[in-house]
C-alpha cells in the first residue's frame, strides 16, 4: 500500500483571507494555476505591468527546482527531500520529480498557508514504494520543522533541504541566514541545500516589489546575489555556483528562457 503519514494532532485549517493578495496564490497565477482569487490576479497583473518579466522568472525558478531535484535523485542518490515553503501544488512537484527517478523517495512538504493546507491531500500522494507527507509549521521555527519532519525522514541519512523563494519573507537577512544554518546543522553529512530567491538586480523589479509590499501583503525582501550566496556559507557549491536560475545546468525545458532572470539560486553539499 502507499504509505502516507497523517498529521492528526494539527489544528483545524484557519479561515482563508481573500481580502489581501498572497504571494503563493499570485505565484500560482503567474504559473498558470487556478488556485487563486480575484485579489491575487489583480495584484499579479499590477505587478506584471511594472515588471513584465515576472512570469518568465517564475517559470525559470520552477524549472530550476525540477533540474535540481532530478540531479540530486539521479546523480547524487538522494532519497529524502525536505521542501519548506512549498506553496501551492503545480505541475511536477518535488515528490513527483524525485519519485519518477527513484520511487522509494521520501518527501516532506512544509508550509503554514491556509490555502496550501487545504490542498494538502492533493500533495499527499506517493508511489507505493515511497512516502509523501505534509507538515504545518513556520519557517521561523526550525526546531519544530526538524522535529515534525523527523517522523517521516531519517536524519541519519542524507536529506535535500529545499528553500525555494521563501527566505525573502524573512525581513532581516541575518535572521534568514540563522534559520538556514539551524536547518543545515540538523542534516547529516552528504546532505544538500537547494535554494533560490528573487534579487534586486532590476530597478523595475525593485519598484514592483515595493508596490506589492505597500499593498498590505506579507512583505517580500529582494536581496543581492551576494547576499543569497551567503546562505551557502560552509557548504560546497555545485557548478555553476549561485547563478541566475535559467543558467543553472539548463536543459531542453529551459531553452526558451533568457540567459538572465532575476531569480538566483544554487545547490550545495554538506561535507
Amino acid at each position: 500500500m502507499t504509505e502516507q503519514v497523517e498529521n492528526s494532532e494539527q489544528e483545524p485549517f484557519p479561515k482563508i483571507d481573500t481580502s489581501v493578495p498572497h504571494s503563493a496564490r499570485i505565484w500560482n497565477y503567474w504559473l498558470g494555476g487556478k488556485d487563486n482569487y480575484e485579489v491575487d490576479r489583480v495584484a499579479g497583473d499590477a505587478f506584471r505591468e511594472v515588471f513584465p518579466g515576472i512570469e518568465t522568472g517564475a517559470r525559470a525558478a520552477r524549472y530550476f527546482l525540477a533540474r535540481a531535484v532530478r540531479h540530486l535523485a539521479a546523480e547524487e542518490g538522494i532519497r529524502q527531500f525536505l521542501d519548506i515553503g512549498t506553496g501551492l501544488p503545480n505541475v511536477d512537484n518535488t515528490h513527483q520529480i524525485a519519485q519518477r527517478v527513484a520511487p522509494e523517495s521520501r518527501i516532506v512538504y512544509v508550509d503554514n498557508d491556509p490555502l496550501v493546507l487545504a490542498h494538502a491531500r492533493a500533495l499527499l500522494t506517493s508511489t507505493p514504494e515511497g512516502v509523501t507527507n505534509y507538515v504545518d509549521a513556520d519557517l521561523r521555527d526550525p526546531d519544530a520543522i526538524v522535529r515534525e519532519a523527523g517522523k517521516t525522514l531519517d536524519f541519519d541519512q542524507p536529506v535535500a533541504l529545499m528553500l525555494m523563494g521563501i527566505l525573502g519573507h524573512i525581513e532581516d537577512h541575518d535572521e534568514a541566514r540563522s534559520i538556514v544554518r539551524r536547518l543545515v546543522d540538523a542534516l547529516p553529512p552528504g546532505s544538500y541545500l537547494v535554494q533560490y530567491d528573487s534579487t534586486d538586480t532590476s530597478e523595475d523589479y525593485v519598484r514592483a516589489i515595493q508596490h506589492y509590499n505597500d499593498g498590505g501583503s506579507i512583505p517580500y525582501i529582494l536581496r543581492s546575489p551576494e547576499q543569497i550566496a551567503r546562505y551557502f556559507d560552509g557548504l560546497e557549491l555545485l557548478d555553476p555556483g549561485v547563478a541566475s536560475c535559467s543558467r543553472w545546468r539548463p536543459d531542453a525545458a529551459a531553452l526558451g528562457l533568457p540567459a538572465e532572470v532575476h531569480q538566483y539560486g544554487g545547490v550545495a553539499l554538506k561535507r
